[in-house]
């Protein structure tokens, strides 16, 4: 079974730092384009980073300077490093990607809590 796996995720303290990984499961395809979102209770889901498999980045406004999206193609992952870590960032991050021949997948989706 095919899958993507978030992890990384955790506890953390405002000002912080967390790094998020996202890797293929069941399957020695590579990841395409990938994305990053978000969701806090409440609130609408948000994509905030983006990547293409060229390595082009995008990011939502409320992370610019904060986090970077990147990909390691030899490891077949996904990463988001983010730093500087405020409470709105405290919500469940999921992975969304291309795996090449496959199809789009979701992650499952890990929580990042920050405490203030």
């Amino acid at each position: 079974q095919v899958q993507l796996v978030e992890s990384g995720g955790g506890l953390v303290q405002a000002g912080g730092s967390l790094r998020l990984s996202c890797a293929t499961s069941g399957s020695s395809a590579s990841i395409g384009a990938a994305d990053w979102y978000r969701q806090s209770p409440g609130k609408q889901r948000e994509l905030v980073a983006a990547i293409t498999p060229g390595g082009i980045t995008n990011y939502a406004d409320s992370v610019k300077g904060r986090f970077t999206i990147s990909r390691d193609n030899a490891k077949n992952t996904v990463y988001l490093q983010m730093n500087s870590l405020k409470s709105e960032d405290t919500a469940v991050y999921s992975c969304y990607a291309v795996i090449r021949g496959l199809g789009s997948y979701w992650g499952q989706g890990i929580q990042v809590t920050v405490s203030s």
